[in-house]
């Protein structure tokens, strides 16, 4: 069959409506289902159905069908906004394929030695929706260095809202979904200086951008001040943060001018290694 004039079908189509890319046993439903889930980065977490037909190119009924799927398998969860955000089976596998890649084999010796010069745990933590998910965890070697009713390791999820790392991740996301998530957020009590309302939240993230760290002051629990700085790949997208933990550090002030320096080193150099280029950037 002749093809019209203008965009080819290879830059108009999908592969799931062109036969001609198909192998007899290719799934279409799979294929329509993961592309979905491609639809979430990190600039654009939280989707609605309007959204997702418009960048998978399927209707609004067969958009509906397959997000409810996606849905009940705990694939996407659904904010008190009726918007959607990846869900926690997402996170599972990308636990799983985060044991592999570049970011953990990059930061780990980098972790190691931050860990050295101050003598702090220390962590890589990605942006999970309302949580921030910590990817790769280096404890601290002392044993003064633990909370008893708060542990922290590879794999936990914690509030982006009182955490240096989240809060960090929070503000380096467009406008428009940092305030999609904080809208869905409820904002309850970790620490004795949790921040209580949204109002303040905002006035943080303003600070956090201008700072170009973040910090946290026994936010998430009593006796912990942590201090987050941006990893950044090629494409100078905000792909994670390092954040290194401190328990009893006493004066939050002087914590934040003697360590806020090597964490932000360390996350020069990860970034680097990642691709980043300062030279490059606007």
């Amino acid at each position: 069959m002749p093809r019209t004039s203008g965009p080819t079908k290879d830059e108009q189509d999908p592969a799931w409506s062109r036969p001609d890319l198909r192998e007899p046993r290719y799934s279409n439903s799979l294929e329509r289902g993961l592309a979905i889930l491609n639809c979430f980065t990190p600039k654009h977490p939280v989707l609605g159905n309007t959204d997702i037909a418009a960048k998978t190119g399927m209707n609004i009924s067969t958009t509906h069908r397959y997000v409810t799927t996606l849905l009940q398998l705990g694939y996407l969860e659904q904010g008190a906004n009726r918007k959607y955000r990846l869900g926690l089976r997402v996170t599972d596998l990308g636990m799983s394929a985060l044991n592999s890649t570049s970011l953990q084999e990059h930061a780990k010796p980098y972790l190691e030695e931050l860990r050295k010069l101050t003598g702090y745990g220390c962590s890589v933590n990605v942006l999970n929706g309302s949580e921030v998910l910590v990817i790769n965890f280096v404890p601290s070697l002392s044993q003064g260095q633990r909370l008893p009713d708060l542990t922290i390791r590879t794999a936990s999820r914690l509030p982006v809202y009182c955490t240096a790392a989240g809060k960090l991740l929070l503000a380096r996301l467009p406008k428009t979904e940092e305030r999609e998530l904080v809208a869905a957020m409820k904002l309850s009590k970790h620490g004795p200086n949790t921040i209580s309302s949204k109002r303040a939240l905002y006035a943080e993230l303003d600070e956090i951008r201008e700072d170009g760290y973040g910090t946290d002051d026994e936010e998430l629990a009593a006796g912990l001040q942590a201090i987050a700085a941006p990893l950044l790949d090629e494409t100078r997208q905000v792909v994670a943060a390092i954040e290194l933990v401190v328990i009893g550090g006493g004066s939050f002030r002087a914590m934040v001018a003697d360590l806020s320096p090597h964490v932000v080193s360390v996350a020069s150099t990860i970034s680097a290694r990642l691709g980043y280029r300062r030279e490059e950037a606007a």
